[in-house]
């Protein structure tokens, strides 16, 4: 077979600071991105073999083609095929299962493309399908900064700079039950407690949210004021896309701009309800105790400062939610509409 090649991963912002307990990532995109993701093979509990791809932040529509290609000695054949358009598209194929390798390929056509890793394929829906001996991994990933309690990174900010690169397995850690054998401690992470913020005349935040999160608004918006930014609006899709993040990587023990699903942030923001917009951006943090931690690290990091202070943003969502040991994870979502 021949040897895929790698896609390099594209830094999106580079600002990064070690801290041993909190940590933080940011990512932002503007029409003027693009990026092609291209997700390895995989078994459906069905049964069938299935790949997909991604095409994100882009200012212009594309057909978005993604191929199955079996790894065989000689040319690797196509044995399967599909597209899709636009400016967000993500396709999905699948096929009837033969054991063998398999890794796929897609392509906009505006200059774009990528391709998976091959895995080796048993057709038991059971088995974990593992890489192959001879491919080289390919992700087109995002290297982001990370935050931390005191200084810290963009998109999210912190102390290690990770890269969302090729799809990884992951273990959902659940709880054990607790010594009362009535009650149990669920995974389901909680919002952060409401530590009352003391009201000001610049908080825009409305009703959206929780004390803390609506906390984290208004200190942003004072960072921004410094700057002469005009103060953000705490909007609901954007909340949701923010809050629903924090307790997926609450609740999965992750911490990416990634979902496990493989959602991009744009994916999430889309699914909150949110239309329209010119650009957004992203930050994370996770283990800041309170709104003016998590603010002060974002803003001791270049690329989560970024975000903040970037005027072309008027609208924010924020969400907080805690795991089972009490640390807290944090999702800022901007967008410009």
């Amino acid at each position: 077979m021949r040897r895929p090649l790698g896609v390099l991963a594209g830094l999106v912002s580079v600002a990064a600071l070690s801290a041993p307990m909190a940590t933080a990532h940011a990512e932002s995109v503007s029409l003027a991105a693009c990026r092609l993701t291209v997700n390895e093979p995989t078994l459906s509990t069905a049964g069938r073999i299935q790949a997909s791809a991604v095409r994100e932040d882009c200012a212009r529509p594309g057909l978005v083609r993604v191929r199955i290609l079996r790894a065989v000695p000689g040319d690797d054949p196509v044995v399967k095929s599909g597209a899709a358009r636009g400016r967000f598209s993500r396709v999905t194929i699948s096929m009837a299962c033969a054991p063998g390798t398999y890794y796929a390929t897609a392509t906009d056509y505006r200059g774009n493309s990528g391709k998976s890793k091959a895995v080796k394929l048993t057709c038991d829906p059971a088995a974990t399908p593992s890489p192959s001996p001879t491919s080289s991994s390919t992700a087109t990933a995002t290297a982001t900064p990370t935050a931390t309690p005191s200084p810290s990174g963009t998109q999210t900010s912190s102390p290690k700079p990770t890269a969302t690169a090729s799809p990884t397995t992951t273990r959902t850690v659940t709880p054990t039950p607790t010594a009362k054998p009535t009650r149990t401690v669920t995974p389901t992470p909680t919002r952060t407690a409401t530590t009352k913020p003391t009201p000001t005349s610049s908080s825009t935040s409305g009703t959206v949210g929780s004390t803390e999160e609506n906390e984290v608004v208004r200190l942003t918006n004072a960072e921004r004021a410094k700057g002469g930014c005009q103060p953000l609006k705490h909007d609901p899709q954007l909340h949701k896309a923010a809050y629903d993040h924090s307790a997926d990587m609450a609740a999965q023990n992750y911490f990416s701009h990634t979902s496990k699903d493989g959602r991009s942030f744009m994916d999430r923001i889309r699914g909150a309800g949110f239309t329209g917009g010119t650009g957004w951006a992203e930050n994370i943090a996770m283990g800041q105790p309170s709104p003016a931690s998590v603010v002060e690290a974002w803003m001791n990091s270049s690329g989560h400062k970024a975000n903040i202070m970037n005027c072309k943003y008027n609208l924010i969502g924020v969400g907080a939610a805690k795991n089972s040991k009490g640390q807290i994870y944090w999702t800022q979502d901007f967008a410009a509409r």
